[in-house]
């Protein structure tokens, strides 16, 4: 979902770079206030939807900007979530039942966070629109959230977008795990009040990591 507005049909995309870093602030649903389209995307059950991260409204801030999509220091996981409405383009995104549907965290083994293949990747993100869910409009949320800070309160820095989407689906399926967003997270939760970095490096000391949020749903 990125914030760039060339690029913002269909999403509700922020207006400034900043995070949200208290998790019962209202902006945790779809992200910092900014641009907000008024279309709603067609997609299937079962594709692949990417999402675009830019560290600057704009675009690279100069040739060769090496924080691009954004800062390489913003090591932490990624995870998409999905909320069911009646109208994508103009419903609130207030006292909705959101569900996740992916997530990409940490990989202990090889020391390497969903935010390195986000920047590999030139700057998308990925996740895939449940086979088995009922048609309708959806928004579709991005979240990115970056620990470099994360051993302080409010240290953990929170991105995130909201895509407008309508679902065409021979599924049946309303998700009944659902969350309400703020409300999914605590402050301390242990995998948001976390030090990251060991040893002089923020590769959590190799230790696993579980991202915050429920489990992703399955078909």
């Amino acid at each position: 979902m990125a914030s760039i507005r060339d690029s913002s049909l269909g999403l509700r995309a922020p207006n400034n770079p900043n995070p949200v870093v208290n998790v019962n602030d209202p902006n945790m649903a779809c992200g910092q206030p900014g641009y907000r389209s008024n279309v709603v995307i067609n997609v299937k059950a079962g594709d692949r939807i990417g999402g675009f991260w830019g560290h600057a409204l704009g675009g690279a801030q100069w040739p060769g900007d090496p924080a691009q999509y954004i800062d390489k220091s913003h090591k932490g996981p990624i995870m998409h979530y999905m909320a069911k409405v009646d109208n994508a383009a103009t419903s609130s995104a207030a006292g909705l039942n959101w569900f996740k549907i992916s997530e990409e965290s940490f990989n202990a083994g090889q020391r390497r966070w969903a935010v390195d293949n986000m920047i590999a990747n030139s700057g998308w993100s990925y996740t895939t629109i449940p086979a088995c869910i009922a048609p309708g409009q959806y928004l579709l949320r991005v979240e990115l959230l970056a620990l470099h800070s994360a051993y302080s309160n409010m240290g953990a820095q929170f991105y995130q977008s909201c895509a407008q989407i309508n679902v065409s689906s021979s599924g049946t399926l309303v998700p009944s795990q659902t969350v309400s967003i703020p409300g999914l997270y605590q402050q301390n939760d242990p995998s948001i009040l976390i030090q990251i970095w060991v040893n002089g490096k923020d590769d959590n000391g190799g230790r696993p990591y579980k991202a915050p949020g429920p489990a992703p749903m399955t078909c």
